[in-house]
């Protein structure tokens, strides 16, 4: 965990942290000036270093770098790595995205390596309030007129019941997860196979977005939602509506000055997508009425509860294993025959030795396909940044340097250089499957922070850490089981999607042994 010291400093705060500053005179948090002055930092103090970079005149240097980043030449990671090069840091200030006219305030200290970046996970030195898409929060109208679990702060009094509810979805029917995914992932890989039998390729985001869907409202609710109103409009109807949250934050492909002015300078009204939305809510409030009840127990009012599920399954969990899924099926058809020949070994010796059954048991005896996995999530993880408003003034350290942040200041992290970080892990931008193997791999976990909180810590009702972070890590292990129990091999094409990678399936080599 990145290290805070609390101190008073003279540091002139930006336009935006003043106001911020102001609005939490209002509120719970206690400032720096409250509380006895306390240092947290018993190991070692780093020189002090004031954070460099600038934001530009008002305006104009967000649009400056609102460009750079969606049009620039190195693309997004080339925005980040410029301004290390330039600034000679790895905590530096900068604008992000989208600014000018979506976001009141673009000014963030970006935190960009692995000793700077947890800081973010301690909800005792940051605020999450309205943070979980960054500098800008979607309207509520896209969410029932609620504030749904992933933009509330722990400090909030409704948070503890919102994520119990989360932690009971994902739990209560348990034992439906493994077999529900064999069986509807099953049917992905039959379609598969009959699409390369056709045309030669077989897109893979397609297949799984319908099965990903369908596996979550079966296993978690019980529903089979093709057989619902919704038929087999459900991924359509939640692309849609993920893209009227997210599109100040996305690069369609669209000409620049239209995808600029249309996506990046106003908001997509939701009244256009209220209809969409409308039929997502009736299914859940049907077909969750279980989880409600338990909710209501918890002391969610039912539609809040609703509109929370219909959150945690449609854009966190759908949203996740639209953009998880097709990245490992890409990061492992680029890693190989011998790879797959090892995975392959793994898998079947495991399951034959558990009556041929894929179970927790034989799951757990199949440590080759968990370090693919976690190496996933490492290398790109899903979620690329996380934001924090800073609760009090406080230095915030990188792996050389002290930088003190002002109470107020945004605190910003781009998690794949966090997670590719050469001062914590050799060979970062390689796709390693094995690196998590033994006790020098699972000391590597704590640096693998996918889930808003290291991979070797548990979700709590006290914290931002995802609820589903075992769940999710479960069903792409399950993914790499189905895959490696049916083919020996397969090769991918790679293209780029504005959710992830797009990856289409060139061809499957059938299990021979």
């Amino acid at each position: 965990m990145a290290t805070a010291t609390y101190l008073s400093f003279s540091v002139p705060p930006t336009s935006c942290a003043g106001r911020q500053r102001r609005r939490q005179a209002t509120r719970a948090t206690a400032s720096a000036t409250d509380r006895p002055r306390e240092v947290v930092s018993p190991k070692r103090r780093l020189p002090l270093r004031k954070v460099p970079g600038d934001y530009g005149p008002p305006v104009v240097g967000a649009l400056r770098d609102r460009l750079e980043y969606f049009y620039g030449p190195g693309g997004r990671d080339g925005f980040f790595t410029a301004r290390v090069r330039a600034h000679g840091s790895t905590v530096v200030r900068l604008n992000m995205p989208p600014g000018p006219f979506v976001a009141r305030c673009p000014r963030v200290v970006a935190l960009l390596d692995a000793a700077s970046f947890p800081v973010l996970f301690d909800t005792s030195l940051v605020d999450k309030t309205d943070l979980f898409t960054g500098t800008f929060m979607p309207s509520t109208d896209l969410t029932g007129g609620y504030r749904v679990l992933s933009y509330v702060d722990p400090s909030e009094p409704n948070h503890g019941p919102l994520k119990a509810l989360l932690f009971y979805l994902l739990s209560h029917r348990r034992q439906h997860v493994i077999p529900k995914f064999r069986e509807v992932y099953g049917d992905l890989f039959g379609l598969m196979e009959n699409e390369l039998a056709r045309a030669g390729k077989a897109d893979f985001g397609h297949y799984n977005d319908a099965a990903a869907f369908s596996f979550l409202c079966q296993a978690l609710l019980g529903r089979d939602p093709a057989e619902s109103a919704l038929q087999g409009d459900g991924p359509k109807l939640i692309t849609k509506w993920v893209l009227f949250q997210l599109s100040p934050l996305l690069n369609l492909g669209l000409p620049k000055l239209v995808e600029d002015s249309l996506l990046h300078s106003f908001r997509l009204p939701p009244a256009l997508v209220k209809k969409d939305y409308d039929r997502l809510a009736d299914l859940f409030r049907d077909a969750a009425r279980g989880v409600v009840d338990e909710g209501e127990r918890l002391g969610v009012p039912r539609e809040e509860a609703v509109h929370n599920i219909v959150f945690a399954m449609c854009f966190n969990s759908f949203g996740g294993m639209k953009i998880l899924f097709p990245s490992l099926v890409k990061w492992l058809g680029r890693a190989g025959a011998q790879t797959h020949g090892r995975l392959a070994t793994e898998v079947r010796d495991a399951v034959r030795a558990h009556g041929g059954e894929v179970t927790m048991k034989a799951l757990s005896k199949m440590p080759l396909v968990k370090s693919a996995v976690y190496e996933a999530l490492r290398i790109e993880p899903p979620v690329a940044m996380q934001y924090g408003r800073a609760k009090r003034d406080m230095v915030v350290e990188s792996h050389d340097y002290g930088f003190e942040v002002r109470e107020g200041e945004m605190l910003f992290g781009y998690q794949p250089m966090a997670t590719k970080d050469p001062r914590v892990f050799a060979r970062p931008e390689e796709y390693v499957p094995d690196r998590f193997l033994g006790e020098d791999g699972a000391h590597l976990l704590r640096h693998v922070v996918w889930s808003n909180g290291p991979e070797t810590s548990s979700p709590t009702l006290q914290d931002k850490q995802c609820a589903g972070k075992d769940f999710v890590v479960l069903i792409a292990r399950l993914l790499v089981a189905e895959l490696f129990l049916r083919y020996d091999s397969f090769d991918v094409q790679v293209g780029a999607s504005a959710l992830g990678s797009s990856v289409t399936i060139t061809s499957l080599k059938k299990a021979t042994f």
